[in-house]
């Protein structure tokens, strides 16, 4: 069994890997793309809307609604692979806890 010693030297080493993970995935940039990459909104690692740029061809001042759904489109695109790298990276640290 375990000393609780060495218990807590684990943890302490998995959470100073934890937050190095958070940080460096916190810098990392995702981007989002609708249809055709119309629409391209870019974000942090944090959720950080950084930038949202349209292409000249869905700016139509007559169908503003589909710019408003491409819009959305890549906003999701870019926070589900936020998400997916979080589980993934996040996620290998479960298996590691030492209780």
């Amino acid at each position: 069994m375990m000393n609780m010693q060495n218990v807590m030297r684990q943890a302490q080493k998995l959470q100073k890997q934890m937050e190095k993970k958070q940080a460096e995935l916190a810098a990392a940039t995702f981007t989002g793309k609708s249809a055709q990459d119309l629409v391209v909104a870019t974000f942090t690692g944090d959720k950080q809307l950084v930038s949202i740029d349209f292409k000249s061809d869905v700016v139509d001042p007559e169908d503003v609604e589909t710019l408003q759904d491409m819009t959305i489109q890549a906003v999701n695109d870019a926070l589900k692979q936020i998400e997916d790298e979080t589980q993934k990276t996040m996620g290998a640290f479960a298996g590691k806890l030492p209780f």
